[in-house]
C-alpha cells in the first residue's frame, strides 16, 4: 500500500479549500449529516486510502467502506461517512476527484492486466514515470490497485540505459566494451537497457540483466523472444512503446516478461457522485 504522509493529505484538502468554505460560511450550514459515494459506472475502486485519510483529518467518520481493486457495479455505494455537515462539504469534491479520477485509471490497469495474464499469466503490466507531475503517489496506488506494479519509480531507483545516455558515453559499441567495467559499478543493481532486434542481440551476448524492447512490432517480438531466450534463458524481457488495452494481449503471448505502459495514465474520469443528508 502506497503511504500517504499527512503533509500531502493537508495539501489536497487546501487546493479546494484554502481558507474556508464560503458558501457554508454563509448559509450558515451546520449540524450532523452523513454522505454516501456511489459510481454510476461499473469499475475498479481506487483512492480509497487518501480518501479515508482526508475523512480523518476533517474530523468525519467512515462507517463503510469497499477497499481498493474491489470491482463496483453501476449504482453501488462504496463509502458512508458521517460528520459535521459543514466539514462534509469540505471533503466532498476532495474525494470525488480522487475516486473519478483513481478509479478510472485502476479501471483501464485492470483490463490490461486482465488481457496480459489471459494470454501470459507470467508477463506483469509495468506503467512508466510519465505519468502527471505531482501525482505520482496516487496514480502508483491507483494502477496497483488495478493489479499492474510501477515500471520505474524514479532515476534514483533502477539503472536503465537509452540512447540518449549512449550519445554522452561516446556510443553503442564503446558501451557494450565498457559493460564489465559498468556491471561492476552496479554491484546490487540490475543492469537494464532498451534497444531494438540488433542490439539486443549483441547485448544478450554482453551479458546484461535486461532488455527493454524499443518499439518492435508485435509480430516479430514472439520470434525475437525465442531467439533471446536461447542465448540467455535468464534475461528479464520488457516491451515498450505504443502498447495499451487493444494489443497487450498480444504484446503478452510473444513471451515478453512485463509490457511498460503509459496507457493507463490517460484513462477519462469516471462519473461518481454522492448523496447528502441529514443525521
Amino acid at each position: 500500500m502506497v503511504r500517504f504522509p499527512m503533509g500531502r493529505i493537508e495539501q489536497l484538502v487546501a487546493e479546494d479549500v484554502p481558507y474556508c468554505d464560503l458558501t457554508c460560511e454563509i448559509l450558515g450550514i451546520e449540524g450532523a449529516g452523513e454522505m454516501d459515494y456511489y459510481t454510476r459506472e461499473d469499475c475498479v475502486l481506487a483512492g480509497m486510502a487518501p480518501a479515508r485519510r482526508v475523512m480523518d483529518s476533517l474530523g468525519c467518520e467512515v462507517v463503510f467502506a469497499r477497499s481498493d481493486g474491489d470491482r463496483i457495479e453501476a449504482g453501488d455505494t462504496f463509502m458512508t461517512v458521517t460528520g459535521d455537515a459543514a466539514a462534509l462539504h469540505q471533503a466532498w469534491k476532495v474525494c470525488l476527484n480522487l475516486f473519478d479520477h483513481l478509479s478510472a485509471v485502476a479501471t483501464r490497469t485492470r483490463q490490461m492486466v486482465d488481457a496480459a495474464h489471459a494470454a501470459n499469466p507470467a508477463c506483469e503490466v509495468l506503467t512508466t514515470r510519465k505519468s502527471m507531475p505531482g501525482a505520482k503517489d496516487l496514480l502508483v496506488s491507483a494502477v496497483m490497485a488495478g493489479g499492474a506494479w510501477p515500471h520505474r519509480l524514479g532515476l534514483s531507483e533502477t539503472v536503465l540505459v537509452f540512447d540518449h545516455h549512449l550519445t554522452f558515453f561516446g556510443g553503442f559499441d564503446a558501451f557494450v566494451e565498457q559493460l564489465p567495467a559498468i556491471k561492476r559499478r552496479c554491484v546490487e543493481k540490475k543492469l537494464f537497457v532498451e534497444a531494438g532486434e540488433e542490439q539486443a542481440r549483441v547485448l544478450a551476448r554482453a551479458g546484461v540483466d535486461g532488455i527493454q524492447f524499443d518499439k518492435v512490432p508485435v509480430e516479430r517480438l514472439a520470434a525475437l523472444v525465442e531467439e533471446l531466450r536461447g542465448i540467455d534463458p535468464h534475461l528479464t524481457l520488457v516491451a515498450a512503446g505504443g502498447i495499451g488495452p487493444h494489443n497487450a494481449a498480444a504484446y503478452a503471448a510473444t513471451g515478453v516478461d512485463g509490457l511498460a505502459t503509459t496507457a493507463p495514465f490517460n484513462a477519462k474520469p469516471l462519473d461518481m457522485s454522492v448523496r447528502m443528508r441529514r443525521a
